[in-house]
């Protein structure tokens, strides 16, 4: 598998992870009313994607050696994270209105497919590539 390949799946990765904490972090707060979900909630969820980017942007312009080793540990991150979500969007279930839970669970599936293509293409390269 080209190299290329891998380090644009941690761009794509990163992107989506900006994307994810912008929603969550800033437009999402201001739309509480028509999400239902807290203010608290949504802070913590769009703080952990900020972290993922630091690593895929690191990964994308750093990292040479071992491309599928730092795939699959953002992969794995992504589906903790999907459980996490999931999680607490149980925890708040009284709150949550429908736009909420229609973006929880499209939230999670985009992350969850992402996941699962960086755990094949990781699966699929050898530890030095």
């Amino acid at each position: 598998m080209e190299k290329r390949y891998l380090k644009q799946l941690f761009l794509l990765d990163g992107i989506g992870a900006i994307v994810s904490a912008i929603l969550l972090g800033l437009v999402l707060v201001q739309l509480e009313a028509y999400f239902g979900i807290p203010k608290k909630t949504l802070y913590v969820l769009a703080a952990l994607p900020c972290f993922f980017a630091v690593y895929d942007f690191y990964c994308y312009f750093k990292i040479e050696q071992h491309l599928g080793q730092y795939l699959r540990g953002i992969a794995i991150v992504n589906l903790l994270y999907c459980g996490l979500s999931l999680g607490l969007a149980f925890y708040h279930y009284e709150a949550i209105l429908y736009l909420g839970w229609i973006y929880i669970i499209v939230e999670i599936i985009i992350v969850l497919v992402l996941a699962i293509i960086e755990l094949r293409a990781a699966g699929r390269v050898s530890g030095t590539s």
